[in-house]
């Protein structure tokens, strides 16, 4: 896992938990399995509700990248290999780089520069390859808002958790020692509502719009290049034209 969302969760969660502690609380009493169970279930079932099937796949796949540390070796890679291409056109001809299209590992390179190839014009090439980044940004970015729906929809089912402890605590109102108590772990529904929201769910949801924010502009720093490398551009003037991407990552 990434060392700041790492960090993120155990100081959140920490501040929480000492907060209560020094309150008087104890951590036991804001362990109820029946308040996760609702909480959980209950977002769950919303998200379902709300999300497609490929939606769905893409939150969990965009999850899990999430949470790890980011890989900047690929647009280092993909940087120095649109430099090395524009040399090589410069310096003998464009289909040059034909030999290395088919070794690139990534496919939007290899599409770009296969267009860029085939001498294409330069307006036709930016119009397919920018739709296709615009396609590429709408499906990751519904991903992202699975995420953030549950964050929407967390706080709302832990109000419903809470309201139904509360109906169980008054069908019992003859014990009233236990009546205090009763409702102190009623709450405890609303508070993992918006815990879950705030810590979890809404964060993860922030952080994939980042990621995908980051990967679109590694995306239009490929067209830029290939672009680049169709004017004829010299690999100095390509060099100043793409380093500001990367000096964004």
């Amino acid at each position: 896992m990434e060392m700041t969302s790492l960090f993120g969760l155990i100081l959140g969660i920490g501040g929480i938990l000492l907060g209560n502690v020094i309150e008087g609380g104890h951590v036991g009493s804001l362990l109820q399995f029946a308040a996760a169970v609702i909480v959980l279930s209950g977002t769950l079932g919303a998200v379902l509700v709300s999300s497609r099937r490929k939606d769905i796949r893409m939150a969990i796949q965009l999850g899990k990248a999430a949470l790890r540390k980011p890989k900047m070796e690929q647009v280092w890679a993909s940087y120095k290999e649109l430099l090395e291409c524009g040399r090589l056109a410069r310096k003998e001809s464009i289909l040059a780089i034909e030999p290395r299209i088919a070794k690139m590992p990534d496919p939007f390179m290899q599409g770009v520069l296969r267009a860029v190839m085939d001498g294409l014009d330069p307006h036709v090439v930016r119009q397919i390859f920018e739709q296709e980044i615009n396609l590429e940004e709408e499906n990751l970015l519904a991903g992202a808002k699975v995420w953030i729906d549950a964050g929407g929809f967390c706080p709302t089912i832990g109000i419903i958790g809470a309201v139904l402890g509360l109906i169980h605590v008054m069908s019992n109102l003859a014990d009233t020692s236990k009546l205090g108590a009763g409702i102190a772990v009623a709450f405890v529904a609303t508070v993992y509502g918006v815990g879950f929201a705030n810590l979890i769910f809404l964060p993860i949801g922030n952080k994939i719009k980042k990621r995908v924010a980051e990967a679109m502009r590694g995306r239009e720093m490929v067209l830029e290049g290939g672009l680049a490398i169709l004017a004829g551009l010299s690999p100095i003037m390509m060099e100043l034209k793409l380093k500001p991407f990367m000096e964004k990552e």
